[in-house]
């Protein structure tokens, strides 16, 4: 198999993988990654988003991902680029609960503060009993469920 058709079909796919994304998802970080900045995917800073620089951003964070350049995703590089995210979610998680600096979590440094316990109480108690009723509970996840499929 050729470079060029190598290439023409990963643009193929990144260009899949990035009709795929939400779109807003775009517009919450740096970079060229799934959470890329308007100014960064705005690359001739027109002030409009074009779909050759939205598919110049899907190939770049292809190529990012294909660590060994074969034109390919395979499951450990897909696996990998999560990995990577979580492992700095959770240094992230770490340097901001870590009380006493030992780098560890204990119970009482993972525990949510009552104020943000309060906050998703009232968030979820759409009856406004000061409770969270199964039927609540159920809508939640409905809603958790229906985010995570898009």
């Amino acid at each position: 198999m050729s470079k060029t058709h190598i290439f023409a079909k990963a643009t193929m796919i990144a260009a899949a993988a990035l009709l795929t994304t939400p779109t807003l998802s775009f517009a919450k970080g740096g970079g060229h990654g799934p959470r890329a900045s308007f100014e960064a995917l705005d690359t001739d800073s027109s002030g409009e988003l074009t779909v050759a620089e939205l598919q110049a951003a899907s190939v770049a964070r292809f190529e990012q991902a294909d660590a060994n350049g074969d034109g390919f995703l395979s499951a450990d590089e897909i696996t990998r680029k999560d990995s990577d995210r979580a492992a700095k979610r959770v240094a992230r998680m770490i340097e901001k609960r870590d009380a006493n600096g030992d780098g560890q979590l204990s119970l009482e440094e993972m525990q949510p503060s009552e104020d943000r316990l309060a906050k998703r109480l009232a968030r979820l108690d759409t009856d406004g009993n000061g409770a969270i009723s199964q039927e609540e509970f159920e809508a939640m996840k409905h809603h958790r469920q229906k985010r995570a499929s898009k």
